[in-house]
């Protein structure tokens, strides 16, 4: 047995190339590194979004408008989709939950405002946390009642 001899394992060694260890290596001189500047140099690290001088997007972009925290957002339910609901379900009474079961508001903290837009053919109770107007105009004349429902915060 010679110690020269001794080799690894097949497949146990993955050699890449050395970089930085002289021209005969073929990776030597800027050792990939280009020619000067501050990636050529030892310690470079980047900063977040830096883009080497140039203005950086978060800076080139047009900031503008305002986003209310206390915005309250309302799910529209206007009274032609209520017609078909009632055409299709058959029901006399729409509360928020029913609103939530048949594909209105993802949530349970979603609230309902009842638009104008179309007719009712029948008497309708609907129950939701607000109203337009012309819906509970249109809901009244047609024989229905219109309720406001509270929103409990959690």
């Amino acid at each position: 047995m010679d110690l020269s001899k001794i080799s690894p394992a097949e497949g146990s060694v993955h050699r890449t190339k050395r970089i930085g260890r002289g021209e005969g290596s073929g990776r030597g001189g800027t050792s990939t590194k280009g020619h000067k500047g501050a990636q050529a140099r030892t310690g470079y690290s980047s900063k977040p979004g830096f883009e080497g001088g140039q203005m950086p997007l978060k800076l080139r972009v047009p900031k503008f408008g305002f986003k209310s925290r206390n915005r309250v957002e309302y799910i529209a339910v206007n009274l032609d989709q209520l017609q078909n609901l009632h055409e299709a379900h058959g029901a006399s009474e729409m509360t928020p939950a029913f609103f939530a079961q048949h594909g209105f508001g993802a949530s349970r903290g979603s609230r309902i405002k009842i638009l104008g837009r179309g007719e009712l053919s029948g008497a309708i109770k609907v129950q939701a946390h607000a109203f337009s107007a012309t819906a509970k105009a249109r809901i009244e004349a047609a024989g229905g009642s219109v309720t406001a429902v509270q929103t409990t915060s959690n």
